[in-house]
């Protein structure tokens, strides 16, 4: 059996920029193992699978190492894919997840694809000790969401100069630590460290930014936000806090388009 895959660079200014992500569109679901496997042989942050049922397209996400309850790169890939191979007729495309539920993508033109997510909620925590030893400087505040942590800092230049312990960090129970401060040039900027996921260091996170949104919203009082990930690839997101929701813009670019033998 041959499956169509697709590798596209996520929240990209450019080629080889943004977050890859490989995708499959499948016309019905395979065993878990094999999508596992397949992820694992991808080595990308994220391979998404879907499947239209119902008049929406399940979707779920594999890193090389597990199933997570939300991607935001991998789901803009998938649209990316739908819009461009798939001939799907019109600009919205309902996606529904059986760990996040229904979430909506719209094609807005010049390229922009826009991801409407629930917002995560956070509380404010202490810092656990094992964090601040991973990451190597205490952040100014702490917050714990679904997944994962979020630690605020006071400057882009502090995000730039982190260098975790990714060993340490690996034994955090959480799905990765986001570290998030000010931007020089844009509203807020970030990193993402989820070595638990098999990901040191994610390229640009777009689920992240339903963590981080709504705090930079109340934090800046606005609520449309440019930010960008301070990753090597580097990512550029624009984000809107809709209040229970968040929208997450940004482009894509096809790499990509082969076969895989199952």
């Amino acid at each position: 059996m041959k499956q169509k895959i697709y590798q596209i660079d996520a929240f990209a200014s450019g080629p080889f920029k943004g977050n890859p992500a490989a995708v499959c569109v499948m016309d019905s679901w395979i065993p878990d193992e094999v999508m596992q496997s397949i992820a694992e042989e991808n080595n990308l942050a994220e391979t998404a699978f879907t499947v239209l049922e119902n008049g929406k397209y399940t979707l779920r996400w594999f890193t090389p190492e597990t199933e997570v309850d939300l991607c935001g790169h991998a789901t803009l890939a998938t649209a990316y894919v739908l819009f461009n191979y798939y001939a799907h007729n019109n600009n919205t495309i309902l996606f529904y997840s059986p760990r996040s539920g229904e979430l909506t993508v719209n094609s807005e033109g010049d390229g922009l694809i826009s991801l409407n997510f629930p917002t995560d909620e956070i509380e404010k925590v202490a810092t656990e000790s094992a964090i601040n030893e991973a990451i190597g400087k205490p952040p100014l505040e702490t917050y714990k969401g679904k997944t994962d942590y979020m630690l605020i800092y006071g400057s882009q230049k502090e995000i730039e100069g982190l260098n975790p312990n990714f060993s340490l960090l690996d034994k955090v129970n959480c799905r990765g630590v986001i570290v998030t401060a000010p931007g020089d040039k844009v509203d807020f900027v970030s990193r993402f460290f989820a070595p638990k996921c098999g990901i040191p260091e994610d390229p640009v996170t777009g689920s992240a930014h339903t963590t981080m949104t709504p705090y930079w919203s109340k934090a800046l009082g606005k609520t449309n936000l440019f930010a960008k990930q301070l990753s090597k690839r580097g990512g550029d997101l624009q984000c809107e806090d809709l209040g229970e929701r968040v929208k997450i813009s940004g482009k894509a670019v096809p790499y990509l388009v082969g076969e895989i033998e199952l």
